[in-house]
């Protein structure tokens, strides 16, 4: 059996939170639910490297915004995928540290896992391998 990918949540509102927690654990994933930033930063300084699979946060947070937090997340663990959520859409310019931005309610339940399965798959995968100029590496070659 496989281990259970670990996804840290980020969402001040705690019901959407819960939804969120038992949707992803319904699919077998273990889910880190924090409702803060700094929660999920300090977390995050004490976790090992790769514990985490995946970093998912709302965008609207109080204090700091979730691609602050992406930000500073990826200067602790710059492999880390991230995963930002938003209630409108005119955000998608303030989410560029994310690697993929989700408007909410533009999206189904389904779609969702589905960008969040092709996103931890692509954390556990190969390497790009960085080969001599005369030589281009499958990897290379598919990125």
């Amino acid at each position: 059996m496989r281990p259970r990918k670990t996804i840290l949540c980020v969402e001040d509102n705690e019901q959407v939170l819960s939804v969120r927690k038992f949707l992803l654990e319904t699919r077998g994933y273990r889910v880190l639910a924090m409702t803060s930033a700094a929660e999920a930063l300090e977390h995050l300084q004490n976790a090992i490297p790769g514990s985490i699979d995946l970093l998912m946060s709302d965008l609207i947070l109080p204090q700091m915004d979730g691609n602050e937090l992406i930000r500073r997340a990826k200067c602790i663990h710059p492999s880390l995928p991230s995963l930002l959520v938003s209630g409108t859409v005119a955000n998608f310019d303030r989410a560029a540290a994310a690697d993929v931005f989700l408007p909410k309610g533009a999206c189904t339940p389904a779609e969702m896992l589905d960008r969040i399965r092709i996103l931890v798959a692509r954390k556990r995968g190969p390497k790009k391998q960085m080969g001599s100029v005369g030589s281009v590496s499958i990897a290379q070659t598919a990125a």
